[in-house]
């Protein structure tokens, strides 16, 4: 198999998946500084022109990190990072889709929108009068998230999982990009702590 692989979250995403789980593959770097990944060669690898992609060993592409990161764990036969039995992995896809939804999505537009229109402007459509909103959304529903976290070890409790990972790339990118962490939000504070001291999370 080959990964795809460019800066960003996304891509960190998939590759911290992978060092969870001791998985390593030939890595194809992609320029998107360069917009290398909206030209013709990368855009037959996904029409998208996004990054991570995962080439099978068959020629085939998967894109899109959720769908990666359960292909990589279905491979290896179903570990706690998905869930070993339906009532995790159901559990698992739950908490990743409320924090893709609510956290990830207004946390990128409000940085693409802003900070990097410049970047982003000529390659989607961007709405600049957006992006105050977006990110206060996306702090509003950290808060919401901190209430739930309490005193849990990780999302799912005390198994770590692709909701902490995906999470931990996300808001790592946000206190890059003008996003930080509020310090009120003391149980992801301390979650966010966990997560970093983990081997993985230099990815």
């Amino acid at each position: 198999m080959k990964l795809y692989n460019s800066i960003g979250p996304n891509p960190k995403v998939v590759r911290m998946f992978m060092a969870e789980l001791n998985l390593t593959m030939e890595t194809i770097e992609v320029d998107l500084m360069g917009a290398e990944n909206r030209k013709d060669a990368y855009m037959l690898v996904n029409p998208a022109g996004q990054c991570p992609a995962l080439e099978k060993d068959d020629g085939n592409i998967i894109t899109e990190i959720t769908a990666i990161c359960e292909y990589l764990d279905d491979r290896q036969g179903n570990t706690d990072l998905i869930g070993s039995n339906p009532d995790d992995r159901a559990e698992t896809r739950m908490w990743t889709r409320r924090i893709d939804l609510n956290i990830v999505e207004p946390l990128t537009n409000g940085f693409r929108f802003s900070e990097g229109l410049s970047i982003f402007k000529g390659r989607l459509r961007t709405m600049p009068d957006a992006a105050a909103d977006l990110k206060t959304l996306a702090q509003e529903r950290l808060v919401w998230l901190d209430g739930l976290l309490g005193d849990k070890s990780f999302i799912c409790g005390e198994r770590f999982s692709l909701a902490d990972i995906l999470l931990y790339c996300f808001l790592e990118f946000g206190g890059q990009v003008g996003q930080p962490l509020v310090p009120e939000n003391v149980n992801i504070a301390a979650w966010f702590e966990r997560v970093k001291s983990r081997s993985s999370a230099s990815a």
